[in-house]
């Protein structure tokens, strides 16, 4: 029994001693700083960074992070702080003009139009339009009396026996009146049948009362509405949509 006292004595004061001389290592010698230092390989090569420093690393590893492929998809993600991209406004139609209208149709055009909804985007003017109710065939004044005469000669060598020389005080004065017509085709028919006979420099004037008609005009409209305009206009002689004047 003594003999194991005397062992187990001498055991425990050589573990002591080997524990004095750091055979065995020290408790917490991981939990202080200095200690951790000198255990570090390559101690030298250690940076300790700024607030600022620290801050653009962490940044920079953000980013780096961002624009790695999603490991699902295979494609970049975006950065959270990406500003998402914002549709740009049309440019919008400065002014455009239906018409001229009759009495009739600027009362039916004006109902169509309402459903859009314009409000004070449309305004109506009266414009001057001549009402055509004929159509002159002539030759146009040259030379005063003396080749008005002359030009007469001329046509009843070519075998036009049907005109007569305008006088009056008016701008036609000394003009050779070659018909008048009730509609455009067949005023256009005998400049056609004079032009066969040789005769040339025959003009069609129309001639009317001037009136006003109305108008319609459309300011600062979006595309897809001015095409909508357009659409209704087509439907009316003479009125198409166009650039205002």
């Amino acid at each position: 029994m003594l003999k194991f006292v005397f062992w187990a004595l001498l055991a425990a004061n050589a573990a002591l001693l080997a524990y004095g001389q750091g055979l065995l290592g020290h408790a917490g010698a991981g939990e202080r700083e200095p200690g951790r230092l000198k255990n570090q390989l390559a101690p030298e090569r250690l940076t300790q960074l700024t607030a600022v420093q620290a801050k653009q690393a962490l940044d920079a590893a953000e980013a780096q992070a961002a624009e790695a492929p999603d490991a699902e998809s295979g494609t970049a993600r975006p950065p959270a702080n990406a500003a998402a991209p914002v549709a740009s406004a049309p440019e919008l139609v400065a002014c455009v003009q239906a018409g001229p209208f009759s009495v009739s149709d600027a009362r039916r055009f004006e109902a169509r139009v309402a459903s859009l909804g314009l409000g004070a985007r449309q305004a109506r003017v009266e414009v001057p339009f001549q009402e055509v109710s004929s159509r002159l065939v002539y030759l146009p004044p040259s030379g005063g009396r003396e080749g008005a005469q002359r030009r007469a000669a001329e046509l009843k060598e070519r075998g036009v026996e049907n005109f007569y020389i305008m006088q009056g005080d008016s701008p036609l004065r000394w003009a050779i009146s070659l018909g008048v017509f009730k509609t455009d085709s067949a005023a256009r028919k005998l400049v056609a049948q004079l032009q066969r006979q040789g005769v040339r420099g025959v003009q069609v004037l129309p001639r009317g009362p001037q009136v006003q008609r109305p108008v319609y005009q459309y300011r600062a409209i979006e595309p897809a509405l001015r095409t909508r305009l357009a659409g209704i206009a087509e439907d009316y002689p003479d009125a198409g949509l166009r650039t205002c004047e």
